[in-house]
């Protein structure tokens, strides 16, 4: 099973984070709150060595989990699913992904959860929630419940970035477990 980064390891990530995602100035989040800094994960998400090292991270997360399976809601989970998935094969401890969307698809099958065989679902499996980056915790949460509809059950949320503004204790509330990559307070105090 693959380890957690190395210290070093780590730090390039942050560095990768800060000079590709990492932004300051007045934004208006998904949540709805007013920020003066944010976070646009995807350039460092399809960043090649930035990709590789969310995937080892995530995993460590999820190793003791019992998941067999990993996802989250479109658009922010879907970089990190695919990498996860490719690393935790490659680490001998494969992970299958899937995504949610936001809303079903109007067309073919109108499925909810992407990625699954033909005829499959997530009922009677144990899986793990991913998102880029988490203010309140309201839009993992819409992608946990659309899969604990289908029967799953939600062993844990993992998160590349946690802005610090409710999540941990909006997952706590629910009993839901939490892990984050970083903090925000990690790259606002750089």
């Amino acid at each position: 099973m693959s380890v957690d980064l190395t210290a070093s390891e780590r730090a390039r990530l942050a560095d990768i984070v800060f000079e590709r995602s990492f932004g300051r100035g007045k934004v208006t989040l998904a949540s709805g709150k007013e920020s003066d800094f944010y976070f646009d994960m995807k350039p460092s998400m399809l960043h090649p060595e930035g990709a590789a090292l969310i995937a080892k991270a995530v995993l460590a997360k999820v190793a003791s989990s019992g998941a067999t399976h990993v996802g989250g809601l479109e658009m922010g989970a879907v970089p990190i699913t695919g990498a996860l998935c490719q690393h935790s094969f490659q680490a001998g401890a494969p992970l299958y992904g899937f995504f949610v969307r936001k809303q079903p698809k109007g067309h073919g099958a109108k499925k909810l959860v992407e990625g699954l065989r033909r005829g499959e679902t997530l009922a009677g499996k144990t899986i793990v929630i991913v998102e880029d980056v988490t203010t309140t915790g309201e839009s993992a949460w819409k992608a946990a419940q659309a899969c604990a509809e289908e029967g799953a059950t939600i062993a844990l949320v993992v998160t590349i970035v946690d802005r610090q503004d409710g999540a941990k204790e909006f997952y706590a509330a629910r009993g839901v477990p939490f892990a984050a990559i970083f903090e925000a307070s990690e790259f606002l105090a750089r």
